[in-house]
């Protein structure tokens, strides 16, 4: 583990085409009982402090876990990132709000540890792909939320992030539910049901269904990245979201992938290469419109 970062020390500046070499590791972020979660880290290697950026990875919210997008994790840490990819409870052991839970712990965590990981906790961003961008946004949205901050954790920082980068994300659960019986996708029903238990859960716990009702919420700087082919959920229902949050004041940027379908920014290739482009740059912009970091914000 990297000595700790003093808080004096001034943030290293983000440039997406730096290149470090990057040691890659776990530690147990959370234990409850005789269960320990554990975060794979991918540190640069360099004097730091690197920016932080959580990962949540997807699965239909019962499979998947840390070691799910390592490739880009490794990729986008090389750039300068400090990376904590999370593994968090699934259903159908453990159905909502758990995971939500889990990620908003878990970036309370990262930005309590982040100086000692070598990393800045300041202007902490968030990704997440599939059921994974669900969770992240929703977090990010709500990080008060008292069912979200139920585990006991750090105190004086709260789980606000600073921007989301969004991956073929599902931010309408119910209309994905719906689509997903509709196009026969057994499998996708049984992930949502097993998940939100019911349909009115689906639609409480819903991006889509906050900016609908016009609830207070968090809007973070975002990011999506969709393919035009996918068969998972629609762009109709991406546009839709993109409308609604930046009518209700945020900042949302989407990049389509012209035929593409679901995961395509998974395995390495062109695709992949595209996207960890779009993303850096994103980052880069949001750290620099920032402009000198702040001290973390209280809880």
């Amino acid at each position: 583990m990297q000595p700790a970062a003093h808080p004096s020390v001034a943030p290293l500046p983000y440039g997406p085409t730096s290149t470090y070499q990057v040691k890659v590791f776990d530690v147990a972020y959370r234990r409850d009982g005789d269960e320990t979660w554990l975060a794979r880290i991918y540190q640069p290697q360099g004097a730091g402090p690197f920016p932080a950026l959580i990962d949540v990875h997807g699965g239909v919210w019962s499979g998947g876990d840390r070691f799910s997008n390592a490739a880009r994790n490794e990729a986008l840490a090389a750039s300068g990132l400090l990376i904590a990819a999370l593994d968090f409870r699934l259903a159908p052991r453990d159905p909502y709000p758990a995971s939500v839970a889990d990620v908003n712990y878990g970036t309370r965590w990262l930005k309590a540890q982040a100086p000692a990981l070598g990393g800045d906790p300041r202007r902490l961003g968030g990704i997440g792909a599939s059921s994974g961008g669900h969770l992240v946004m929703l977090s990010a949205m709500r990080p008060h939320d008292p069912r979200y901050t139920a585990l006991p954790g750090p105190e004086h920082v709260d789980a606000g992030l600073a921007y989301v980068i969004a991956c073929w994300p599902i931010l309408d659960p119910y209309a994905r539910y719906r689509f997903a019986q509709a196009s026969g996708r057994p499998e996708l029903v049984r992930g949502s049901e097993g998940y939100f238990l019911n349909a009115e859960t689906m639609q409480e716990a819903s991006p889509q269904g906050i900016l609908d009702r016009g609830e207070p919420a968090a809007l973070p700087p975002t990011l999506v990245l969709q393919g035009t082919a996918d068969k998972n959920i629609t762009m109709a229902m991406t546009e839709r979201f993109l409308a609604a949050y930046r009518a209700a004041g945020g900042a949302i940027e989407l990049e389509r992938f012209p035929g593409m379908g679901h995961g395509f920014g998974d395995p390495p290739g062109a695709n992949l290469e595209r996207a960890l482009e779009l993303m850096k740059a994103f980052i880069a912009r949001q750290l620099a419109a920032a402009g000198p970091a702040s001290e973390p914000p209280s809880a």
